[in-house]
């Protein structure tokens, strides 16, 4: 069931590349904030009805607390523009979206696209959470200052790009050079039809030197052994060896987390390294100090083992701390902060620093 409900615009709150965030008195009682796209709706304009899908905010799920604005019905444009593209995203839901993509024919990448086929050694980070992908940045540019990065966005949490204030952060910082959304997701400098496509896309049209998969803001899970969106993760690694690429496993680590199943190394890249990922990747293994770190490194081995024949590497986190301070957007990962649970953000940037590493080495991209 979809809750729909109907209000008025209170006040414009922020706007970041792609969104704006409104105060909405909703008919009948009570306000809240809500998020709308201006490249789907329009923009919001204070005493604007507006019509809201309240579903997911009316049972207390992770939108971020917002409800989500469906359409401002007093001011449908009469004329609006004809897609450009061919590719519909939120395929066969009311609010389907038609996007141009990146290899489609007629488009002046098209040509370089349809033969694209090797990443030529492209380092590719993947990870887990979408807070991790600052972190990744940070390592990074701690390591290669000018390297060009390329951000593709997969589908297991928020569709649209433009929900990501992470996203807009960093691009206005100069710290992604694009963001490429796949598969169902859609939003991006570029899209793609599936990783695979968007990886391509990355190395081919965008120039990068690494690659950063990882799904939208608002992963999905259970607490069950396969039932959560990271599982993609496992697919990313397929995908990035299959096309010629290096893959870099971030693992989701933990000293924080309340679950025991997220504890230390996570149980979601246990499985998705360990289970799902049918070719080897490098997992980093960050060097940290006293019983945790033991801990970490115990569990880590079973990926190692010949059945998961991944790399594990570990990497010094020497100054990363500090690398990660200068990131320019706010670390969070599951409401905590570096001072909160510094593995989670350490295991992602020393997974940045070895891709950032694998640069300067032979037979790497330049």
């Amino acid at each position: 069931m979809i809750v729909l409900r109907e209000g008025r615009v209170d006040a414009v709150l922020r706007e970041w590349d792609g969104a704006v965030e409104v105060q909405v008195s909703i008919t009948g009682g009570g306000t809240c904030r809500a998020l709308a796209y201006p490249r789907i709706v329009g923009s919001p304009q204070v005493e604007d009805l507006v019509l809201l899908n309240t579903t997911a905010l009316d049972r207390g799920l992770g939108t971020g607390g917002y409800a989500m604005v469906v359409a401002i019905p007093l001011r449908v444009p009469v004329d609006a523009p004809q897609p450009c593209g061919h590719l519909v995203k939120a395929r066969y839901t009311p609010q389907q979206v038609m996007v141009q993509g990146v290899d489609e024919q007629g488009t002046r990448f098209h040509e370089a696209m349809r033969e694209a086929d090797d990443l030529t050694g492209m380092p590719v980070v993947v990870a887990d959470l979408h807070s991790s992908l600052p972190a990744v940045l940070a390592g990074v540019f701690a390591e290669e200052p000018g390297a060009r990065v390329a951000y593709v966005m997969s589908d297991g949490g928020s569709l649209p790009a433009w929900f990501s204030m992470t996203v807009a952060g960093l691009r206005r910082a100069g710290w992604l050079s694009a963001c490429v959304s796949a598969g169902q997701a859609f939003g991006g400098d570029l899209e793609a039809v599936g990783v695979h496509s968007a990886l391509l896309a990355c190395r081919v049209v965008l120039g990068a030197q690494i690659a950063v998969v990882i799904q939208g803001p608002g992963n999905l899970g259970t607490g069950t052994r396969w039932g959560f969106s990271g599982v993609a993760v496992g697919e990313a690694v397929n995908a990035a060896s299959v096309l010629g690429g290096r893959p870099v496993g971030v693992l989701r680590l933990s000293e924080a987390d309340e679950r025991p199943r997220h504890r230390g190394v996570s149980h979601h890249s246990l499985t998705a390294y360990g289970r799902v990922a049918l070719r080897p990747a490098d997992l980093v293994l960050p060097e940290l100090a006293g019983r945790f770190g033991t801990e970490v490194r115990e569990q880590a081995a079973a990926l190692a083992r010949p059945r998961t024949p991944h790399r594990l590497v570990p990497v010094p986190v020497d100054g990363l701390a500090e690398a990660l301070e200068r990131c320019p957007v706010r670390l969070s990962t599951m409401g905590r902060g570096p001072g909160q649970d510094p593995a989670a953000f350490l295991a992602a940037a020393a997974a940045g620093r070895w891709a950032a590493g694998l640069l300067r080495g032979p037979g790497r991209p330049a």
